[in-house]
């Protein structure tokens, strides 16, 4: 099965082209104001506007209250939220959208335990923990820490990149990757040429696991 990639930290309409362009399959919009990724509504919809079809649109959120949410959904096309903070699964399914829950992998994370508590998830996004920062550090975790019986329903991100994407689909195979950080050439700006990059690790990577 082909790996699915979405390319998060989207903050330009150029950006989400490339990403389109290089063969991901969606993009990730982040309404968190502390991000140095985050998006206004006005960019988020002007991004949006010149989405081609079949580009899955995401939208990231952290503790947000439902006004917040709401708001957005309102004048955005979202096709999946996707939650990064410390919310339950019964404020993740208010908006009637499909969601995915981020899971920060600190040391006594149990993920087992974690998929029975989100069962209504379309996924877990496994990030790296790095105390004070929702998501975004750049550093990766230990994949081991994966149960095989959930690798189909996660998207992994924390730390990848062109250098470690190839290495981390033949381990662990997971449904998709996640990238943000391992794409930039500065915070909220992508490079072309790391894109690029990070689709041809993922598309070898797939071509080894077939």
């Amino acid at each position: 099965m082909r790996t699915r990639v979405k390319i998060c930290g989207i903050t330009r309409t150029e950006d989400a082209m490339s990403a389109i362009n290089a063969g991901a399959d969606a993009i990730g919009l982040v309404f968190y104001p502390p991000s140095p990724r985050a998006v206004t509504l006005a960019q988020a919809i002007e991004i949006v506007r010149v989405l081609p079809a079949f580009v899955s649109v995401v939208g990231l959120f952290v503790n947000p209250d439902y006004d917040q949410v709401s708001d957005v959904l309102n004048q955005v096309h979202l096709d999946l939220l996707q939650f990064h903070g410390d919310e339950p699964a019964s404020e993740c399914e208010a908006f009637g959208s499909p969601y995915l829950k981020a899971v920060r992998m600190r040391p006594e994370i149990d993920l087992l335990k974690v998929e029975k508590q989100y069962p209504s998830a379309s996924g877990l996004l496994l990030d790296s923990y790095k105390k004070g920062t929702p998501g975004g550090t750049g550093e990766a975790f230990e994949w081991a820490r994966i149960p095989a019986s959930l690798r189909n329903r996660i998207i992994l991100a924390g730390g990848l990149s062109a250098v470690n994407v190839e290495q981390a689909i033949c381990q662990i195979r997971p449904y998709a990757v996640d990238v943000s950080g391992g794409v930039e050439r500065e915070k909220g700006i992508k490079d072309q040429d790391k894109i690029l990059a990070f689709m041809r690790g993922v598309e070898s990577a797939d071509r080894k696991t077939d």
